[in-house]
């Protein structure tokens, strides 16, 4: 099937909380690969991060929203609407959901160091093209993984993603633009009750809508 809608680039992540930094890079991919826009796929629950320190799914989908305001950026929980835990599932249930669009997979390289721990990653390198966005001290690690050592035969060019009708997959690209020192650990520890500030004004009245599916997101403390 021959997709010819928007191209879409899907990030995902605990935003935990959002900041600058994802910001910069998702605008820094949108503009590289020419996206139309990208989705925040804010995760209910990361199988591979500890439960200890997540935030409530509410406070974290509203410092992402704060962050992606005036860009091209939205900010969905579609994962808890799909019912999915794992990546790979999202991505089968968004193809199957959004038939005409394009996508491409957004992706940290130290996220592609680990994605050989990813419930069926070789099947989700299949499902739409992989974009990495290089960081700084990961260059060995992603060389090493056994990730890597498979899609390695799939890396292409960004030139070869400048006609998105063709895009297919695996296919591997690698985007490389100056480190951003932000994260979101860092936050925490400045601002240790920031996710108790957002629910509250979410308990006062104040509405979250996911900004794919247009749904209410529930902003009670669990």
């Amino acid at each position: 099937m021959i997709r010819s809608g928007p191209v879409t680039g899907l990030l995902g992540g605990s935003f935990n909380p959002a900041h600058g930094g994802h910001r910069r890079i998702t605008l820094f991919a949108a503009e590289a690969l020419a996206l139309d826009e990208v989705w925040w796929l804010v995760s209910p629950g990361n199988p591979l991060k500890a439960k200890e320190g997540m935030a409530p799914l509410a406070a974290r989908c509203e410092s992402a929203q704060k962050q992606a305001r005036r860009a091209r950026i939205r900010v969905t929980a579609l994962e808890r609407e799909l019912g999915t835990r794992y990546t790979v599932d999202t991505l089968r249930a968004v193809l199957k959901r959004w038939p005409k669009r394009r996508f491409v997979w957004l992706m940290g390289a130290d996220n592609l160091a680990q994605l050989h721990r990813w419930k069926d990653w070789r099947t989700l390198a299949r499902l739409m093209p992989i974009a990495v966005v290089a960081r700084p001290g990961y260059d060995d690690a992603v060389v090493a993984s056994p990730a890597m050592a498979w899609l390695r035969r799939f890396r292409r060019p960004l030139s070869s993603l400048e006609r998105p009708e063709r895009w297919s997959a695996p296919v591997l690209v690698t985007l490389r633009f100056d480190p951003d020192t932000r994260s979101a650990t860092a936050i925490r520890r400045a601002d240790p009750d920031w996710a108790r500030k957002s629910t509250t004004r979410l308990s006062r009245g104040r509405q979250l809508r996911d900004q794919v599916t247009r749904r209410l997101i529930s902003g009670t403390w669990s």
